[in-house]
């Protein structure tokens, strides 16, 4: 019983790789064709995405047949709920790769607008952050996940930023507003983006130390306020 256990666990474990280097792929794609306003590079990222989905429900699947077959407990468990988070956390960032990329093809014409918007500064580090947690995944590294952690707040900055820059634009300039609108959601996208990072990050961390930081900051802060 327990040799069949640790097959379907590795298997389980080798689906989620291969599904973490497909969207860290997509990621990767999607923001350099915002970086360099490249719409060809574009082109695949909605296909691709289909077998991201697949591999979705492919791990659903598994984790429903161990939870069912072997009701494991401990860090066992740990890691089935784990996996079932961050499955949904990287379907969603393969999602974002497809909005962003949609959003490339109709802003490709005002690129000197998004370097002047410091879109591609919040996308570089969001692009970085998604990258740490899925190595952060893979490697079973703490020090990989609490980096993630700690730029999630130059994100949060700098959408802020990008937000009040491009709504003074569109008030200076009636020509740019449908450009600046679109690049409202990208920016949104992008910040999302870097939420799932995130939420990888701590949902690793909650399979190796057995401890839940969701929220925590927020949690914090609302204890000292009653």
């Amino acid at each position: 019983m327990q040799e069949h256990f640790t097959r379907e666990v590795e298997g389980l474990k080798t689906n989620l790789i291969k599904m973490a280097s497909l969207v860290d792929e997509q990621v990767d794609r999607a923001y350099k064709a915002l970086e360099t306003g490249d719409v060809e590079l574009c082109r695949g990222i909605k296909a691709k995405d289909n077998e991201i989905d697949a591999y979705d429900n492919l791990i659903l699947a598994q984790c429903e047949n161990i939870l069912a077959l072997f009701q494991p407990v401990a860090s066992d468990l740990r890691f089935i709920m784990s996996a079932l988070l961050i499955n949904n956390q990287l379907e969603r960032c393969g999602d974002i790769a497809v909005n962003i990329s949609q959003r490339v093809k109709k802003t490709a014409d005002f690129h000197s607008l998004i370097i002047e918007s410091q879109i591609l500064d919040m996308g570089k580090r969001a692009r970085e952050m998604v990258k740490y947690a899925i190595d952060s995944f893979i490697n079973q590294n703490i020090e990989q996940a609490e980096k993630v952690l700690q730029d999630e707040d130059a994100v949060d900055k700098l959408n802020k930023s990008i937000f009040k820059f491009l709504v003074s634009k569109m008030q200076s300039d009636p020509e740019v507003i449908e450009a600046c609108a679109h690049l409202v959601v990208l920016s949104r996208h992008i910040e999302r983006l870097a939420d799932h990072a995130t939420n990888i990050a701590e949902d690793l961390i909650f399979y190796i130390n057995a401890e839940i930081i969701a929220h925590k900051k927020k949690l914090e802060k609302y204890k000292k306020e009653i």
